[in-house]
């Protein structure tokens, strides 16, 4: 290997991207890259087998590609016996053995590997730079939040619209409208049959990375067989393009839609490579705003995608570097109950959160109102603990990461934030899931039911929560309407909420079997 390297180069797992603020000057003459598998990344939270799975394949291809262009690469595999596990001893070993003037990194997606980063400011010299793969930098967010009330979303994305001109016409947005979700809320025809999956065979890299996951975190949670994600970025632009032809044209339609055996629906499935860095933002939402502008898709299905990325992705990275460490620590509602073992085990009757639970140990995916009105709303309305709930997120899908993670459970779905985030918490009863998906037609629960043994859970639990958060919740504008409805409930009936919702919630501390139903219709 070269000794005496100008500057050794450190990439990160989820910065495969050869435009990273990282490589930016990179000298193939002088310089090596720095690649690290190691266990304290796979392990600080038991990621799902795939996410691993994906991140080892993708890292692994990225540096061949790069050696391929003549780059000296120092590539650490996992199974090393010299490996130390952690990102800070991997690069004391990297430095001793290059001596190079300099180390340079990019800015990390999470805190804690933040703080890693001004430790090792202490030892080394070390250059951190901006990442330039988001459209706000950390310091533009910081910039727009200053001295403002609220921190709405919604107003982040006119400004970001208006600062990249995306789906712009001058000063006014594409349509004369900001914003199209009242026309992306569709229940999924029967007749209508979603595209296939673009799924892609794992190669010889791939396999082998496979066969180490399971060997070595082969007890948690999620399935690898039918591993089939990108991990390079010509097969996440096929993704990406196939996504464009296929998805796009319906997306903002039925964004919203649940189907049983149904997982991906129209949706682009490109969140893991453009967190990991195989796609970046602004050539995804230039490439939905160029299929609109040609005719291809129509506006409010181009509008509602790039607001994901350039709206909900950049607003939860600014808001979580902007807030943090201490963002993590509120519980404004005080949920304090455990997490159901059924959140890991998927043994539950309830078919939607069966339906969700298992798409995701399969997939390690589910689509955005998935997370948010199944799995997060139970959470929600039953009161479980933001910390487990955020774990849990955390661990389960191959596009987490705590910048993108934590802001969407803790604030969105939780509403632990106490609404710094949204205005109010998303809970709803079994109506809402009834409306968008075909889940209840094959449960035992009842959702047309409101009480009793097989009343769906969702219809008690919801009442309940406004019951026993009123003190905080009841004076919010935007909870008017179900606050007045739960008045003209008699005294009856209000205790019949409460002892159904006592009797379920007193089940989810008790061994499997208490989660069967007494008599399903």
């Amino acid at each position: 290997m070269k000794t005496g390297s100008k500057t050794l180069r450190l990439i990160l797992g989820d910065q495969l991207h050869r435009r990273i603020a990282t490589l930016s000057d990179l000298d193939p003459d002088t310089d090596i890259v720095l690649m690290v598998e190691v266990r304290a990344e796979a392990t600080y939270v038991r990621h799902h087998k795939q996410k691993i799975a994906f991140l080892f394949a993708a890292m692994r291809h990225f540096a061949r590609d790069l050696e391929a262009e003549g780059v000296t690469v120092d590539y650490v595999r996992l199974g090393d016996p010299e490996n130390t596990g952690s990102f800070g001893g991997e690069l004391e070993r990297a430095f001793e053995r290059h001596t190079p003037e300099r180390v340079v990194v990019t800015e990390p997606g999470e805190w804690r590997v933040w703080e890693m980063m001004q430790d090792w400011r202490e030892s080394l010299p070390l250059e951190i730079r901006e990442d330039n793969r988001f459209l706000c930098s950390r310091a533009r967010f910081e910039a727009w939040a200053e001295g403002r009330k609220s921190l709405r979303m919604e107003t982040f994305y006119r400004d970001m619209r208006k600062r990249t001109g995306l789906l712009m016409e001058g000063a006014e947005p594409e349509g004369g409208r900001w914003n199209f979700d009242a026309e992306n809320r569709k229940a999924l025809p029967k007749s209508l049959e979603p595209p296939e999956r673009l799924a892609f065979q794992p190669d010889a890299i791939t396999r082998e990375v496979i066969e180490l996951v399971e060997a070595e975190f082969g007890d948690h949670f999620g399935r690898l067989d039918g591993f089939s994600w990108p991990v390079t970025r010509k097969d996440a632009l096929k993704v990406l393009a196939g996504f464009l032809k296929e998805g796009l044209p319906r997306f903002g339609d039925y964004q919203d839609a649940m189907r049983t055996n149904a997982p991906f629906l129209y949706h682009a499935l490109i969140s893991p490579m453009l967190n990991a860095g195989l796609l970046d933002a602004e050539e995804v939402c230039r490439a939905a705003e160029r299929a609109y502008r040609e005719g291809r898709v129509p506006l409010n299905c181009a509008e509602g995608f790039i607001r994901q990325i350039l709206g909900w992705r950049e607003y939860v990275r600014g808001l979580y570097w902007a807030r943090m460490p201490d963002y993590a620590r509120s519980n404004a509602l005080s949920a304090t109950r455990d997490l159901p073992w059924f959140y890991w085990s998927g043994e539950t009757e309830m078919a939607c959160l069966e339906a969700c639970i298992g798409q995701t140990r399969d997939h390690a995916y589910a689509h955005h109102i998935q997370r948010l009105m199944v799995l997060g709303n139970f959470a929600l309305i039953a009161g479980i603990a933001p910390a487990q709930v955020e774990e849990w997120y955390l661990v389960v899908y191959a596009d987490a990461y705590e910048w993108v993670e934590l802001p969407n459970v803790h604030g969105m779905v939780l509403w632990a934030d106490g609404g710094v985030m949204g205005s109010k918490p998303y809970a709803a009863s079994g109506a809402y899931i009834d409306r968008m998906s075909d889940y209840c037609r094959g449960c035992a629960y009842d959702v047309k039911l409101k009480a009793g043994l097989t009343a769906c859970p969702f219809n008690y639990l919801y009442w309940n929560f406004l019951i026993e958060n009123a003190e905080r919740l009841s004076g919010n504008p935007r909870l008017s309407m179900p606050y007045r409805t739960l008045e003209r409930f008699g005294p009856k009936r209000r205790a019949e909420i409460t002892a159904d919702a006592s009797r379920f919630l007193d089940t989810l501390s008790a061994d499997q079997s208490a989660f069967q139903i007494a008599s399903p219709r």
